[in-house]
């Protein structure tokens, strides 16, 4: 009879422990979340990192096309100045994102559909299919710039968007007005 007793005592001796430890528990899981939480900016930043390098290597790849593709000098011009900037803001923005410790992947296609239409453009179409793609990726890219600036207090992104901003506009001005010769 005795050992059943201490065997009962020793068992709810032990389940007052087990649950005194699980009561510590809780606050340290809400600390370890805490430290690995992201909040809002951080994720409208990973979202900014992602898409805005997504929309500029789509660029990049339809401007290198264009190059070899167009009969235009105007328009190749045009897609070798529009590669060389969309290059230097891929990078840039890579350099950031690392510092970030943010990973850009790739995490859309749709643009490869593009590229494929491009591709099999010939003349005249093509100058105008590249054109009105390369106008709306260069304005997703300065609705992605100006949502950030708004969006964030970040001195590096925003010394980003600063320096990037106005050569979009002017790329965009510049593919607009030869859309507009061309038609």
């Amino acid at each position: 009879m005795k050992t059943a007793y201490f065997k009962v005592f020793f068992s709810f001796l032990l389940v007052i422990c087990i649950t005194s430890c699980r009561k510590i528990n809780p606050i340290e899981n809400t600390l370890k979340n805490q430290a690995f939480a992201k909040n809002e900016r951080e994720e409208t930043e990973v979202f900014f990192f992602i898409s805005t390098a997504n929309i500029t290597k789509s660029i990049i790849s339809k401007s290198q096309i264009a190059q070899q593709k167009s009969s235009d000098i105007i328009v190749q011009e045009l897609s070798k100045r529009i590669e060389v900037q969309e290059n230097q803001l891929l990078e840039e923005l890579n350099k950031m994102a690392t510092s970030k410790l943010i990973v850009i992947t790739e995490i859309n296609a749709t643009h490869k559909r593009d590229l494929y239409n491009l591709i099999d453009a010939n003349g005249n179409d093509f100058n105008t299919i590249y054109l009105d793609a390369v106008s709306e990726g260069i304005c997703d890219q300065i609705e992605l710039l100006e949502t950030i600036s708004r969006e964030t207090n970040d001195k590096a992104i925003l010394e980003f968007v600063l320096r990037f901003l106005p050569e979009q506009y002017k790329l965009l001005r510049e593919t607009e007005r030869l859309k507009k010769q061309n038609e």
